[in-house]
């Protein structure tokens, strides 16, 4: 007797109703499951002790500006090294520049637009990165933010001279709102931006299409365990920018500023701690790994950030997933390596996944050190309403209404702030 087979029809719509009614809600369950980790309760974060910045690892108290810059900030700046960015692979790269497109015309004519080719080469391989440069016009000397984007230049602006980045795949000004352009050169400032991607593609399989094979790697395989990976790669293009922007004449070098939004916060950070040649350093909306304290349970944590983006970070961090009060150190000592300059930390309202509080409370543990300068510091500041600004010495915080995102406020505030401490 032959056996009855089930027709096709009828097999692909069981296969779909077990996949609805078994399968589907599984997933819906175990995301459902995920997102009710996060703890928005400040009730529930728990006691934390934070490292100690102005403490050497011998146990020497910090008193002066010199045993800061000779013992403990080298100290701390190794820490993040070896346990949370990494390094940049050691390895020599050529770079050149090339001005592929330029007016004197732009924004109706109050702008100069440049666009610049970095090409970058080492190992037998050659990478390019796209600059997109706006000067205002009659300026001799004008400050400028460097600040990375994430969909490509073209998406920052509606100008139809601006060229697509090579790996963009949205539209022309598809994130403009983000990209206060008019504001920041009718303030007299410049503004250079490139897509990130240029730098190291967002995605964990992409190693091999990121600048990392100019170093000799091609491969997670050849990864150490305190060899930088994204964020550090990121900070590594920001300061390959100022480079270049340090050959203009008209580019005041006492006043370049790094902003970065969310990872590209806490980018801005990092490079910020690396390279001093950076007069400011925002971190807008930075949160896990950024600003924000890794101690403190609340929204997004190390274990869920190294989970979620393993190519962002060093292989080191991942160690520290199960006990997060074993690193050597906390993100406050991040932002008082940028001491004595200018540092600003931003946070959104209903951004609770970045812990708002927790990035005020980290720079004002951070602004202990900037009072080794003389500088005044958060100490005995409560946390701020929304729409407050709290400016005190060479910090600048403010917590706007809002969700996660770059908004025109947030760039005034930058902008007065920059103004006030680093001159007209």
């Amino acid at each position: 007797m032959k056996k009855s087979l089930l027709p096709f029809h009828l097999f692909t719509f069981s296969i779909f109703h077990l996949f609805t009614f078994l399968i589907l809600p599984l997933f819906i369950f175990c995301a459902a499951a995920q997102a009710q980790e996060a703890n928005y309760d400040e009730n529930k974060v728990g006691v934390y002790t934070l490292p100690d910045a102005m403490t050497t690892l011998s146990g020497q108290k910090v008193a002066k500006k010199k045993q800061w810059e000779k013992v403990r900030r080298p100290e701390i700046l190794k820490l993040f090294q070896d346990n949370e960015y990494g390094v940049m692979p050691d390895a020599k790269v050529k770079t050149s520049y090339r001005v592929v497109e330029e007016s004197e015309d732009a924004m109706n004519g109050k702008a100069i637009r440049r666009q610049v080719e970095i090409a970058f080469s080492g190992n037998g391989q050659e990478r390019k990165m796209l600059v997109l440069l706006y000067m205002p016009k009659g300026v001799k000397k004008c400050p400028v933010f460097v600040s990375p984007n994430f969909q490509g230049n073209a998406t920052t602006t509606d100008d139809p001279a601006v060229i697509e980045s090579q790996y963009s795949t949205f539209g022309r000004a598809h994130q403009t709102s983000r990209w206060s352009f008019e504001r920041i050169i009718d303030s007299g400032y410049a503004i250079a931006t490139f897509h990130y991607f240029d730098i190291y593609f967002d995605k964990d399989d992409k190693l091999a299409e990121t600048i990392y094979p100019l170093f000799g790697i091609n491969s997670k395989a050849q990864l150490q365990e305190n060899t930088g990976k994204a964020i550090t790669a990121w900070a590594w293009g920001c300061s390959r920018v100022l480079d270049y922007l340090f050959t203009l004449k008209n580019i005041d070098k006492k006043r370049a500023i790094i902003l970065g939004h969310s990872r590209l916060g806490k980018t801005a950070l990092w490079c910020g701690a690396l390279d001093q040649r950076f007069a400011m350093v925002i971190s807008n909306n930075s949160g896990c790994s950024g600003a924000a304290l890794s101690r403190r349970n609340y929204g997004e944590t190390v274990p869920r950030i190294n989970t979620s983006f393993p190519w962002w970070f060093c292989n080191k961090y991942q160690s520290y997933n199960q006990d997060v009060s074993s690193l050597p150190m906390d993100q406050h000592e991040l932002i008082a390596l940028i001491a004595p300059r200018l540092v600003y930390v931003a946070s959104a309202q209903e951004d609770r996944w970045a812990d708002p509080r927790g990035e005020f409370l980290s720079l004002q543990e951070a602004s202990k050190v900037y009072a080794l300068y003389g500088l005044e510091t958060f100490e005995g500041c409560s946390f701020p309403s929304v729409g407050e600004h709290l400016w005190r010495g060479n910090c600048g915080y403010h917590i706007r209404t809002g969700v996660h995102d770059v908004t025109d406020y947030d760039w005034q505030s930058y902008i007065e702030f920059a103004k006030e401490r680093l001159g007209e």
